[in-house]
């Protein structure tokens, strides 16, 4: 292609096996270390520096120092909502890297993308707030009405906060396990922090699985029913 944004670069950033893991890790929403990413990748350290330099010098990743550590992530939202999608597009033609396992029922409930709620869960959630008109779905984009500003308010969410960030409020995310839209955005993010901050949810260890409490199921029911 020789004009128009250079997807050749993306997709060979993306599509080396060790670089896909570092980047699938960083979807938990956390900041890893080089140490830390070159495990889940299974590559030297050594191996990991060189390509987290190529990562972020494609504008995938950001890092930051503390102390004597460096520290990747993710370097915005569209790069979690580029990966989720890209999951999706695999799974469904059913290229999948390994046999289904025991936490796989959990990451298809409820799991961390980037930084909000997905699984059967985040779809459900986006459905029942379109559902009670306090979002409206225009093609791709999500706006939140003067209803569901009300609502979340009176979650405790502070809106004007959310109006003044330059994220949107609002947005759709691809599902790679519903293969449906979950809510992302600021909102997104909002929720799912709400949610563990009320004690209701909580991170599996060492995995993007969020573990709902049998009052979190309930609450999570009453303010999002089917």
């Amino acid at each position: 292609m020789k004009e128009g944004p250079d997807i050749a670069l993306i997709g060979s950033l993306i599509g080396d096996p060790a670089r896909a893991n570092m980047l699938t890790a960083l979807m938990g929403g956390r900041a890893l270390t080089a140490t830390e990413l070159a495990t889940h990748a299974g590559i030297t350290l050594q191996t990991a520096s060189s390509h987290l330099a190529k990562l972020e010098a494609g504008g995938l990743l950001t890092q930051r120092k503390q102390g004597r550590h460096r520290y990747y992530a993710l370097s915005e939202d569209e790069v979690g909502l580029m990966l989720e999608s890209i999951m999706g597009f695999a799974a469904s033609r059913g290229l999948t890297r390994h046999q289904p396992g025991p936490k796989d029922p959990a990451l298809r409930k409820a799991r961390v993308c980037y930084n909000h709620l997905a699984g059967d869960y985040g779809v459900r959630m986006l459905d029942s707030l379109v559902a009670a008109r306090q979002i409206e779905i225009t093609g791709d984009d999500l706006a939140l009405t003067d209803a569901g500003q009300i609502r979340i308010e009176a979650l405790g969410i502070d809106y004007a906060a959310l109006k003044k960030s330059r994220r949107p409020i609002c947005r759709t995310c691809l599902d790679w396990s519903e293969r449906r839209s979950h809510l992302a955005g600021s909102l997104g993010e909002a929720l799912l922090t709400l949610f563990i901050d009320k004690g209701w949810a909580k991170r599996e260890q060492n995995s993007r699985a969020i573990r709902f409490t049998d009052s979190g199921e309930k609450a999570f029911s009453e303010l999002f029913p089917q």
